[in-house]
């Protein structure tokens, strides 16, 4: 039996978190925003000349590289890194593209009004990350570190965490009985420590106690 080909057993897996197929690419502004949600998230890879659908049709020139490479030089902020790598798959050729999870969140694109923005991969989606997300990411990497002083807030957040796996912005205002201000902070406190992470739910950013840090 012939073995498949590595490019023909990642298609196999389906577009998914760390997954991504490009029939082609013409828009280095929008390419950006997937080397974004990849470096924020957990990483990834995209395969150019694949289409949605799995087909191989390959890319035609060197301008699919040269495409990710502006994307990446001159619209991602910080920079974010990739590697890539030609195959030969039928008599095609795919184009495999790697980013790595970064070191240094928040990663930022370009949105459709050319502003930077950060960007999360949500399983085969790249999502805009919230303000709370971009603002835990800027203080985890402030060497003066977070401080957070124990009050009744954050005794309710976690009471409720014990008996629900995630809570909302809005159910944290509620049974803490604080303001939309006083939660947002608390909340970019703990996601900056690594007591709470952000998880997704109905295409909604959520927060649930990070098992790593109990």
């Amino acid at each position: 039996m012939k073995k498949k080909h590595p490019i023909e057993e990642l298609i196999e897996q389906g577009e998914h978190q760390q997954l991504d197929f490009k029939f082609e690419v013409s828009d280095s502004k929008k390419i950006a925003r997937t080397l974004s949600a990849f470096a924020n998230t957990d990483g990834g890879r995209l395969l150019i000349g694949v289409k949605d659908n799995g087909n191989i049709a390959g890319i035609i020139s060197e301008e699919e590289y040269y495409m990710i490479e502006a994307a990446s030089k001159m619209y991602t902020q910080p920079i974010v890194p990739f590697t890539a790598r030609r195959w030969e798959v039928g008599g095609k050729t795919v184009l495999e593209v790697y980013i790595e999870k970064g070191d240094e969140p928040p990663y930022c694109a370009p949105d459709k009004d050319d502003k930077f923005k950060a960007y999360i991969r949500v399983a085969d989606e790249n999502m805009l990350a919230n303000d709370i997300l971009v603002k835990a990411w800027r203080k985890r990497g402030n060497q003066e570190g977070t401080l957070l002083k124990l009050t009744g807030a954050i005794e309710q957040l976690f009471t409720f965490l014990e008996n629900n796996p995630t809570i909302t912005m809005r159910t944290f205002c509620k049974i803490a009985k604080i303001n939309y201000y006083s939660a947002k902070n608390i909340l970019i406190d703990l996601l900056a420590l690594g007591t709470l992470q952000y998880t997704i739910e109905d295409k909604h950013i959520v927060y649930k106690k990070n098992p790593g840090n109990t």
